[in-house]
């Protein structure tokens, strides 16, 4: 059974491998796109229904209403129906909700679907890496999760990519800017139906022969063995809420909220959702249209730093690819400070010290905590774990959006993004202090050395 396949069997299973893996990154590439085309399309918004700085904001953060509420409800699900149904359920919701959002007439009719979209976010957001995980061999489980954020920031190139070319139809482009996500919402409903359900929820259900096959045909050399392992640490665990009160359990979650919390209000989605406002009222930029140019810059940008990820993230680990992303982005935010103060028309140079701080956040700290909030909770309240730090990173960013443009307007521009840079530092010595490196361990290994640091 541990026998290693032929090289011709072993890359076709690799390539299978990658192929599930793909298919639920299609998840986060909707996630991606639902949540950035706001950016093109916000100055457009604000224009046509006139709305002040407070409305704007809440236009812009209902989304992430949805998000902490289909995160919050995701776990749960999950556990119950499995992780690919509910995929179904939310590809499903992700094209409705896009041809919704492009037809209101009023603020509330805009903010009730957004928040529908923002429920397929959310369950999308905690599901995607959680199923790419639990499908993964461990070897290459990083550079596997990895992928959803890569197709995260494809969402977002091409949701700036369609903002642009768009800009130039007329005042109401907005609305075809929404639209568009209908079509790879499609095609993610209907790839969902090629692949497998993950093994660990199998195996939490009593369907051990499905399991092997799954862990088998991903490439596990010894699937029996695995399957042993993901049965033992099931059975170690009630998969209770009460569980995760748990002395041995409290590290964990305290880590991943914070984790997660941490990614958010180091300020990175105001670049993302806010990116057209800052360059036209607070940068220098000429037009909308020089505006959404700059965003498709930033977008390039966060996809290169996401494929060079993926190559670091396996060998270099996650503990220092995080900690050398929060030093870099802390720098890039005090210096991006200092000239929006001295020089706020210096569009090129902002643009520069923005592409920075995007390029460390892209390469480290976007990747790096999705791929270790799906790596160190236990198999049977994975489900529920993930849900609380997802619930916490969408709660931290739904609170950066509200209040964004707010704080700028009170403590100036300079003063928000230096606020940003001092969340950096402490985010720099909370992965010093607090977390370990799980690179190339099983999960089950994982939940065994963090049981044993808890006294478990």
């Amino acid at each position: 059974m541990g026998r290693r396949p032929p090289p011709a069997a072993a890359s076709a299973t690799r390539l299978y491998t990658y192929r599930i893996a793909v298919v639920a990154a299609l998840g986060g590439l909707l996630f991606g796109y639902d949540t950035a085309i706001i950016n093109g399309a916000i100055v457009f918004l604000k224009k046509h229904f006139v709305w002040t700085e407070v409305q704007t904001e809440v236009a812009a953060s209902s989304l992430l209403l949805g998000c902490v509420i289909g995160a919050s409800v995701a776990g749960a699900l999950s556990d119950w129906l499995g992780r690919r149904r509910l995929l179904l359920a939310a590809a499903a919701l992700f094209g409705l909700s896009s041809l919704a959002t492009a037809i209101p007439d009023t603020l509330a009719q805009f903010c009730s679907a957004r928040i529908a979209a923002g429920l397929a976010i959310g369950v999308a957001s905690m599901l995607c890496p959680l199923y790419i995980a639990e499908i993964s061999p461990a070897a290459i489980r990083g550079r596997l999760v990895s992928l959803n954020q890569l197709a995260i920031v494809t969402g977002i190139l091409i949701s700036y990519l369609i903002g642009w070319s768009l800009s130039g139809i007329g005042p109401d482009s907005w609305r075809w800017m929404f639209a568009t996500a209908a079509a790879p919402s499609v095609l993610f409903f209907g790839a969902l139906f090629f692949v497998p359900e993950s093994p660990r929820w199998l195996v939490r259900e009593g369907r051990r022969p499905e399991a092997l096959k799954v862990l088998a045909d991903v490439g596990e050399a010894q699937p029996a063995e695995r399957v042993d392992e993901i049965e033992a640490a099931v059975a170690a665990e009630s998969g209770r809420f009460s569980d995760l009160l748990q002395p041995r359990m409290r590290r964990l979650i305290w880590i991943g909220i914070v984790l997660a919390v941490l990614q958010q209000v180091t300020g990175i989605n105001t670049i993302i959702y806010y990116g057209s406002i800052i360059f036209t009222e607070h940068a220098g930029a000429q037009s909308a249209s020089a505006a959404l140019r700059a965003n498709v810059i930033i977008g390039s940008i966060n996809l290169a730093g996401t494929v060079a990820a993926l190559f670091l993230i396996d060998t270099l680990g996650r503990k220092s690819l995080l900690m050398i992303a929060s030093a870099g982005m802390g720098v890039s935010l005090a210096a991006l400070g200092i000239l929006m103060r001295v020089s706020p028309s210096a569009t090129t140079p902002i643009l520069m010290l923005i592409l920075c701080y995007v390029a460390f956040f892209s390469t480290g700290m976007g990747p790096g905590v999705w791929v270790v909030l799906s790596e160190i909770f236990p198999t049977s309240i994975r489900g529920r774990a993930m849900s609380i730090a997802t619930i916490s990173l969408w709660i931290a960013c739904l609170l950066i959006t509200l209040t964004f443009l707010s704080l700028a307007k009170a403590i100036s521009i300079s003063g928000a993004f230096w606020v940003y840079g001092i969340m950096c530092g402490a985010t720099l010595v909370f992965l010093h202090k607090f977390t370990v490196e799980t690179k190339g361990k099983t999960l089950e290994q994982i939940e065994k050395e963090w049981s044993s640091k808890a006294g478990g």
